[in-house]
């Protein structure tokens, strides 16, 4: 399948183009107005640095329906335990940077580059990207972000520092979008870690099909709170 060459011009081609493993096209830039775009048609910046910007939208998708989320009996013990505190969209940079920085600590290389920190960074000042954290003792201890537009979720990143600390995030967000009646949560591609929580992948053709009708809803725009209780005090079946 050919990889297209963006312009400045504010276009992507259909995500139907892209090669199996997802790559759709290179160049653009990182501008809200490109990345709204290219989320709200299934497709996701990622590339390393000294790299061309790289759009995706891999077949098959992994996505998680907020109502068939599962957890573990083990994650229930930690949840009942109530430790973490969680907030949402309390502290988005640092969320941003520690998700960087724990794969770079690792070897793994990331995508997440000054230039994607920077771009997400201004999402979550126009109220379009969100951050969940974990706390222990006042100290960041784990979290996620991802950007939300209708009444889906794009997951991007995660972190932990403290064992279970980014599950316990992932489960208070999750428990705060199903308040919202959100539909669907896209985890791009396919981890165990993520298959756990009940996510499962789906063609990209349908997946495209259910984003098209999750975004016919309202964008709930940031700041996003959660209420007196915190997620982790929610029943947990």
């Amino acid at each position: 399948m050919p990889v297209y060459l963006l312009s400045d011009e504010l276009i992507f081609p259909s995500p139907k183009l892209a090669a199996q493993e997802g790559l759709l096209a290179v160049g653009g830039d990182l501008s809200q107005e490109r990345l709204l775009l290219a989320y709200r048609m299934g497709i996701f910046p990622w590339y390393s640095e000294n790299e061309p910007i790289m759009w995706w939208s891999p077949d098959p998708r992994l996505i998680l329906y907020p109502d068939q989320l599962k957890i573990s009996k083990s994650l229930k013990k930690v949840l009942n335990k109530n430790d973490f505190e969680l907030t949402i969209d309390q502290n988005f940079k640092a969320v941003i940077t520690a998700c960087a920085a724990s794969r770079t600590e690792t070897n793994e290389g990331t995508w997440i580059v000054d230039e994607m920190i920077a771009a997400y960074c201004k999402l979550h000042e126009s109220g379009m990207a969100h951050s969940v954290e974990a706390w222990l003792g006042g100290q960041l201890a784990g979290g996620l972000y991802g950007v939300s537009i209708g009444r889906c979720f794009f997951g991007e990143s995660m972190f932990t520092r403290i064992s279970n600390a980014s599950k316990v995030a992932f489960v208070g967000l999750v428990k705060y979008l199903q308040g919202l009646k959100f539909e669907l949560i896209d985890c791009q591609v396919t981890t165990a870690h993520l298959l756990s929580f009940g996510a499962h992948e789906i063609p990209r053709v349908r997946f495209l099909d259910e984003l098209a009708i999750a975004l016919k809803a309202p964008t709930h725009k940031g700041p996003w709170s959660f209420s007196k209780s915190t997620p982790a005090e929610f029943p947990i079946p």
